[in-house]
């Protein structure tokens, strides 16, 4: 039986078993090698999967929620198809430039513009028949998580306060070598990153982690996490990013990431973070 050939597709998953349909074997795309290998979990009979979630800056579209349908066929493969104990994690990023952008252009708060649209990818999502995350972590919720990981890298050298005095911090792509290795480009063929003021960066290429605050925008000295978040983003980089400075989170991809780790289960009797004071009015029906 020759091995057919593989459907392209964000993730590819494709059961077969040379010589035999009885036994089927899961096999996807590596990215790094090139190749299609045999999935075999870290930890016997469980797998986990980590996907960055929409940026609940308006409503979604088929185009949005594709990326969840894909993941939502693996999973379901991995559970029925292979009997695996499957922990998917999602996460939201629920605060960045566009949301505060296009909350103040409707004149809503930034919170209740972002969660008004959670809600509505959320609901998106279910009629398609999308299953619920394992878990589904805020951005907002793990401000203090991110600016621990922002600090481990600008002590390796992989991160740097903006030279314009911005409060901004970028990851360095040229201290990292294998920077690009996953999609074959190099560095210096690759374009600027228009996330930020390009007068901040070492490389134009280089990413903002964590943003400064502007004066129109909400900082940390409005939320619950205020004391701890402050005092850590103090000591990144005294004094020139001193501790009196507050700052935004950003959406980049390596800050995002640390929300993987410390999560807040879906089934928690309310979406409303900790300690926040949230009024029901705008958050949960269009207006």
């Amino acid at each position: 039986m020759d091995r057919p050939r593989p459907l392209k597709a964000d993730v590819l998953a494709h059961g077969w078993h040379a010589g035999s349909l009885g036994s089927v074997s899961l096999r996807l795309y590596d990215t790094a090698s090139r190749e299609i290998r045999d999935f075999e979990p870290l930890e016997p009979g469980k797998a986990s999967i980590y996907i960055c979630g929409l940026t609940t800056q308006g409503e979604p579209h088929i185009g949005h929620v594709r990326f969840a349908v894909a993941f939502d066929i693996l999973r379901r493969w991995m559970v029925r198809g292979h009997g695996l104990d499957v922990t998917l994690v999602r996460n939201v990023t629920d605060i960045d430039d566009k949301i505060l952008r296009k909350s103040a252009e409707n004149d809503r708060p930034w919170w209740a513009w972002s969660y008004l649209h959670e809600q509505a990818t959320s609901e998106a999502l279910r009629t398609l028949g999308v299953l619920d995350p394992t878990y589904e972590p805020r951005a907002t919720g793990h401000i203090t998580e991110m600016v621990e990981l922002i600090e481990t890298l600008i002590e390796r050298g992989h991160a740097y306060p903006a030279t314009d005095g911005s409060g901004d911090v970028y990851f360095d792509v040229r201290s990292y070598a294998d920077y690009g290795s996953l999609t074959r480009q190099k560095i210096d063929d690759m374009e600027a990153a228009a996330d930020a003021d390009p007068r901040g960066k070492r490389d134009p290429r280089d990413f903002a982690l964590w943003k400064g605050v502007k004066p129109e925008e909400p900082s940390t000295a409005s939320w619950p996490l205020r004391m701890a978040a402050a005092a850590r983003v103090g000591t990144l980089n005294a004094p020139q990013w001193p501790a009196s400075m507050s700052a935004t989170p950003s959406t980049s991809t390596a800050a995002a990431s640390t929300c993987a780790s410390r999560t807040t289960k879906t089934s928690r009797p309310s979406h409303v973070q900790p300690g926040w004071d949230l009024p029901s009015s705008g958050c949960t029906t269009p207006g």
